[in-house]
């Protein structure tokens, strides 16, 4: 996770955050699938539900 998100406690609330939420998802994932999620600056400061609504978003784009 890039530094430019934030300071590193902020940098791991959002890794945690971003890893619980992909997990919830990973069975809507075809099984040879690969998921790299990038972090930008916005994510320090969005909260958990905008977080999985902006994964949603992404995972809904790719099922396409």
């Amino acid at each position: 996770m890039s530094k430019a998100v934030g300071p590193a406690v902020t940098r791991n609330r959002v890794k945690r955050r971003l890893r619980h939420l992909a997990r919830e998802r990973l069975s809507s994932l075809p099984g040879s699938a690969v998921l790299v999620v990038r972090a930008l600056p916005a994510a320090a400061e969005a909260s958990y539900d905008d977080l999985g609504r902006d994964l949603d978003s992404v995972l809904e784009r790719i099922a396409r």
